[in-house]
């Protein structure tokens, strides 16, 4: 059996020996510090409570649930690889106990979570230097991983137990997997990266783009190699483990494939739907996505990134060939449907940081030329320290100022404060879906005249409202969705409140947002906010911005990740009014 060919690609003698070994494996343990760093300061927020919705209602809970209730997650919209992931961890770390401890102490199971997501994010950030090593050099693994470990969006998502964070452990590991192919040609390659893009894949479908850095690394071996068996076993090999991989994660793909299948029909129509969410931009996906990029990835490593695809391409097609059509394709597909958030970039990102890396000593070296620095090494060392601070610089301000907010109480943990202490028990109210289902339900009671506290009671919230052409009726049911809400809102609904003698409305601007950012289309839920201003009396108000800062409007991604510098505490604006009509004619307390 012919052994292929290692395939050159880097072998330009002016870089030289930029970093000595030992240097790297020093900045490698200082990158990876303040990747974890990074991610762990303020993992604490928001808690016992999830303030994201898909935290909230999607994984961890469905890993708690498959404690006593099976391994099926019942919910395929998201593959479940990083549901049974956390079931696995949870298993170890507190057996049955698991779900006794997550009804009594909550905070406990979602720190173990967050905690598992904030170690596998900076697992990816090794990652990303050691497939940038093996595909490059190792200086540009470091420079991308610097720019990994501080990037916005990696930062902010591996504070939540999420499945976007995640995914990037074993897409980069099927990156990594790609470049020891297209260098190598081992079967134990193949393997690596068919393992990646299966286990990717089962985390989140998105995922399973980096299946089109593994082809082209198969077409480079093919190329290159006289042994066309050794290729074309490696990639049936690959497609085989990636299949056995993704099974593996996901195994009621295949124990019940019709619910599996129902889930991806779902997820996808949601994903394309003509009518979109309400409040998201018009702009279009690929606007979007570009603009996400500047300031969930940075505008210098975007540009740098968007120079490093042009520059590879000119100077090394193998590695070009491994990272500029995924990226592109991906931003394409990404870009053609109806919805789209910052953090559906992710799983690119291990990819911008190797361009924008080999962009940055590129640029450096041209610089250092110029400057006649480059050939002495203390010059080098000057002139690529000033690009890769420039490279991460917006991450690590953006990212250090986030975690920052996220140390502080949510605002709607401080309305519940306010409401614990001033709403009496008992109390009717109506509360927008701003807060978690446990918040609504649930209010720790107040103490007792002998000193003992009465640990809960129940308050009655107006849960779900149909407005028809007849009326108002009130019905059970679930709270309603924040995709729905503002569609049932008209002036209507305050004196109804006030007859039924719920007096006390709390108002989210996550909600109330939406109906301002696209008045058009929901005009009874502007006239509703309007009407509810006059007609209620601001008894408490309380506004993530810090003092002199204007409120940002409306936004799917800065609303929820809190990324402009105005913000000083996590969550949305809060305003609590007290209805004095109808049933509702009493004193009012401003607390």
């Amino acid at each position: 059996m012919a052994q292929p060919r290692a395939v050159g690609l880097v072998d330009d003698a002016r870089w030289g020996n930029l970093a000595p070994r030992g240097w790297v494996c020093v900045g490698l343990a200082v990158v990876l510090a303040v990747a974890l760093g990074l991610r762990l300061w303020g993992l604490k927020q928001g808690l016992p409570f999830a303030y994201n919705t898909d935290e909230e209602t999607l994984y961890l809970p469905r890993a708690v649930h498959m404690f006593g209730h099976g391994l099926n997650p019942g919910y395929f919209d998201n593959p479940p690889g990083f549901t049974y992931a956390l079931y696995a961890l949870l298993t170890v770390l507190m057996g049955d106990e698991a779900t006794r401890t997550f009804s009594s102490d909550p905070t406990s199971v979602y720190l173990i979570a967050r905690c598992f997501v904030a170690v596998l994010g900076t697992a990816t950030v090794w990652l990303v230097y050691a497939a940038g090593a093996r595909l490059l050099r190792r200086e540009v693994g470091l420079l991308a991983a610097a720019i990994m470990a501080v990037a916005f969006l990696p930062v902010f998502y591996a504070h939540l137990a999420l499945n976007d964070v995640p995914t990037l452990l074993p897409l980069t590991l099927a990156l990594f997997g790609a470049a020891g192919v297209a260098r190598k040609g081992r079967l134990s390659d193949y393997a690596t990266a068919g393992v990646g893009v299966g286990l990717a894949c089962a985390t989140k479908y998105t995922g399973g783009i980096i299946v089109v850095s593994v082809i082209a690394a198969g077409f480079l071996h093919l190329r290159e190699s006289s042994d066309r068996r050794l290729v074309f076993g490696g990639l049936a090999a690959a497609g085989a483990l990636a299949l056995l991989a993704f099974v593996v994660a996901n195994p009621y793909s295949v124990l019940a494939f019709n619910e599996f299948w129902a889930g991806i029909s779902h997820q996808s129509a949601l994903s394309s739907e003509a009518q979109g969410k309400l409040g998201a931009p018009r702009t279009g996906g690929f606007v979007y996505y570009m603009w996400t990029l500047t300031w969930g990835f940075g505008w210098l490593p975007g540009v740098a990134a968007v120079g490093g695809a042009l520059t590879i391409w000119r100077n090394n097609k193998t590695a070009a060939l491994l990272l500029v059509p995924t990226a592109v394709l991906f931003i394409v597909f990404m870009s053609l449907e109806t919805r789209y958030f910052g953090r559906w970039m992710l799983p690119i990102f291990p990819i911008l940081c190797l361009l924008a890396a080999y962009f940055g000593l590129e640029f450096a070296a041209r610089i250092g030329e110029v400057l006649g620095a480059w050939h002495v090494r203390l010059g080098r060392a000057l002139v690529v320290g000033v690009v890769a601070l420039g490279l991460c610089a917006q991450g690590l301000l953006y990212s250090t100022h986030v975690d920052t907010v996220l140390s502080r109480p949510f605002t709607a943990e401080q309305a519940r404060r306010w409401m614990v202490s001033h709403v009496p028990v008992g109390s009717r109210v109506v509360i927008e879906p701003v807060v978690p289902n446990a918040w609504l339900e649930y209010l720790p009671g107040p103490e007792r005249a002998d000193g003992k506290r009465i640990r809960w009671y129940k308050l009655p919230v107006l849960r779900q409202r149909d407005i028809t052409g007849a009326g108002i009726v009130q019905r059970s049911g679930p709270q309603l969705s924040i995709e729905d809400y503002e569609r049932t809102l008209s002036p209507a609904l305050i004196p109804y409140y006030e007859r039924l003698g719920y007096c006390w409305v709390l108002t989210g601007s996550t909600q109330s947002g939406r109906a301002f950012s696209d008045p058009l289309a929901v005009p009874g839920a502007v006239a509703y906010y309007r009407a509810l201003a006059s007609a209620g009396v601001v008894v408490y108000h309380v506004t993530p911005y810090g003092r002199g800062r204007r409120p940002i409007p409306f936004n799917f991604d800065w609303s929820f990740d809190f990324y402009p510098l105005a913000y000083r505490a996590p969550g949305p604006e809060i305003t609590i009014y007290r209805l004095t009509g109808g049933g509702c004619r009493s004193p009012i307390s401003r607390g």
